[in-house]
């Protein structure tokens, strides 16, 4: 018991820890989990899935699995469908066919399995997977659309992936026993859609029963937790593997039921997904056996070739043909497709059983599917980035701000970032109170920045930092609040009194960082409003303290430009050191430039004008 406490524990520590280096230097997160698992199992020996869990290993990866994909459906928003031009149907209806016919062709005449085998596997193939795929995403900035093709295209083909092989592996069976084909594809098919009632139906109950109030708030995580494990193991008991196809519908049908309970939810089960991510990787690339890894042929080399340069470029090219999708970004899909846990899982699942079968190549796919996953994971893994930016797909800007509110000081505040070449946006639900920064050039967005529907019209992935700066401090704290799980807790700020003594402030958990270090509000701005923002870069052997003693005593620093494109605020917590090539920009009464030399209010024009209005039925007009 000691020692499974011990592998548990270090399970958790080398699975987040991959995933915090992934995040300190850019790397594939899902490539270091794959690493360290490796160590952890087949190179010292110190993991043994099968001896340290035994029995509990197979159901514990499958109902980890389960929760992956439910929280995946969450994320899956029929607007954000519509972004794909049709192209998420055609990778369904067209891709998932076409892929399994190129990739059984390729089983059988590149790697030498045995049809029955070849059809099984390639059946699994059909999958990308979202436990990569998500990650990678995470941290790749680009375009929107490509970006929900493959989102979309990994979370509902995972659930597809395992029905074809379950179908394959019934019509084996049930070939033994002499029953027809059709009657084989008819029971897995009713299964199927048996499967899709019941995620829908669960999905329906609880949409039904949680803003109605029968489950208390302290309960409604526990609760949707149980009934996704609940769904899973009802649905595999009527049909093997339907489980997964079930718990995916309740999660899409549940996203799209607008329930703000479920809203709420995200991110228990964003944590508790990176959690079992981390952990159901590291196991399953611990359990990998050395002797199996010595059945690798060079045969399959080329068949992993095949499947990188061939199957994956066709299929995609041919399901997308005669589409309005851009070229560049059917290149771009056609590369991108890493498999993942339900790949291996499935696998492992199935090479036991066809070894019941009687048919002896089903031991090989262990191996085999654990190389296509760390092949996978390795090319598409590392060339994500690159490959995005040869063909165009991400932005060269750095991350920019986005500002809520049009007032006076945000306009001013634009308007000098923008001139240092850093990204800006203003957006307001007044369209008179944009007028001024339309006339000025600045970027702007006309509507509700909290409104769902902001989602379609707005990348948020192009802001690095949210700036709330409305005229009413309990608004600046919502829409903090609601976009603190997406870009970080400390990269949200608002103008108002930071919390304090004061009973009627807000406390910090309910509210952005509150801007300057002496946490100036909305009035102490008005009070300042002939004071202008001036900004100075840091020279080699430049002592900032000097160059800020240039400045007035009431003068505040506010924003700190750092020499890669990071964007970081002064705020009444913390204040960032600038050093060499750093750019700091202060907010200062109107001072003598000969005496505070080093200090400008006019860099050198940069950046672009941009527009966005979203559609003229999401516009709310303001008397």
């Amino acid at each position: 018991m000691d020692h499974l406490a011990l592998v548990m524990a270090v399970i958790g520590l080398i699975g987040i820890g991959a995933q915090w280096i992934a995040w300190r230097t850019g790397l594939p997160a899902i490539a270091l989990m794959l690493l360290a698992g490796i160590v952890a199992g087949p190179v010292t020996g110190f993991i043994d899935p099968e001896r340290d869990f035994g029995h509990m290993l197979e159901p514990a990866v499958s109902i980890a699995v389960a929760i992956i994909l439910f929280e995946g459906g969450l994320s899956l928003n029929f607007r954000e469908l519509r972004q794909s031009e049709g192209a998420v149907h055609r990778l369904v209806l067209l891709g998932v066919p076409i892929g399994w016919i190129l990739g059984a062709i390729a089983c059988y005449y590149v790697a030498g399995l045995v049809w029955p085998v070849a059809i099984l596997f390639a059946g699994i193939l059909v999958v990308t997977g979202p436990t990569v795929i998500l990650p990678l995403l995470r941290q790749t900035s680009m375009a929107a659309r490509p970006r929900a093709i493959l989102k979309w295209e990994a979370i509902v083909n995972d659930p597809i992936g395992a029905l074809c092989a379950v179908l394959t592996y019934e019509y084996l069976r049930q070939t033994q026993a002499e029953t027809s084909m059709v009657q084989s594809i008819a029971l897995v098919l009713v299964a199927g859609v048996i499967a899709g009632l019941i995620g829908y139906s669960v999905a329906r109950a609880i949409a039904w029963a949680l803003p109605r109030g029968y489950v208390p708030e302290f309960l409604k995580a526990p609760v949707l937790l149980v009934a996704v494990i609940g769904t899973f193991v009802l649905s595999n008991a009527i049909q093997q593997e339907s489980g997964l196809l079930a718990v995916t519908v309740m999660g899409i049908a549940l996203a799209n039921m607008q329930l703000a309970s479920v809203r709420e939810l995200l991110s228990f089960k964003e944590n508790i997904t990176v959690l079992l991510v981390s952990g159901v990787f590291v196991v399953l690339s611990a359990s990998l056996d050395v002797t199996v890894l010595r059945q690798f042929e060079w045969r399959f080399g080329l068949f992993l070739l095949a499947l990188l340069f061939v199957v994956r470029p066709l299929t995609v090219l041919l399901s997308l043909a005669f589409s309005r999708i851009p070229w560049r970004e059917r290149l771009f899909v056609a590369w991108i497709a890493p498999r993942g846990i339900v790949a291996v899982a499935i696998s492992g699942l199935f090479a036991l059983r066809l070894d019941e079968l009687g048919y002896s190549d089903g031991g090989i796919l262990v191996a085999l599917s654990f190389a296509v996953v760390a092949a996978t994971i390795v090319a598409h893994g590392f060339t994500i980035g690159p490959v995005a930016r040869l063909l165009g797909l991400t932005s060269n800007e750095p991350p920019g701000i986005l500002i809520v509110g049009a007032t006076p000081w945000s306009l001013s505040l634009a308007d000098h970032v923008g001139r240092l070449g850093i990204p800006v946006l203003i957006s307001d639900r007044s369209w008179q109170r944009l007028a001024d920064a339309r006339g000025r050039g600045v970027p702007t967005y006309h509507g509700e920045i909290l409104a769902e529907a902001t989602e379609e019209d707005l990348d948020f992935h192009r802001f690095g930092v949210l700036v709330a700066v409305t005229d009413n401090e309990a608004y600046n704290a919502l829409v903090c609040s609601e976009f603190a799980p997406e870009l970080g807790r400390d990269s949200v700020y608002q103008l108002g009194d930071a919390a304090g003594d004061d009973p009627r402030s807000l406390p910090d958990a309910l509210r952005g960082r509150a801007l300057f270090t002496s946490g100036f509000g909305v009035e102490d701005i008005r009070a300042r409003s002939s004071w202008i923002f001036v900004s100075a870069t840091i020279g080699e052997g430049q002592d900032f303290d000097e160059l800020r003693a240039r400045l007035p005593d009431e003068a505040e620093p506010l924003l700190l430009l750092k020499r890669g494109g990071h964007i970081r605020f002064f705020t009444h917590a913390s204040r960032p050191v600038p050093v060499a090539g750093d750019t700091v920009i202060a907010y200062s009464p109107i001072i003598d430039f000969q005496q505070a030399s080093g200090w400008t209010t006019d860099p050198a024009p940069a950046g672009r004008v941009e527009a966005i209005e979203p559609r003229s039925e999401l516009i709310r007009v303001e008397a």
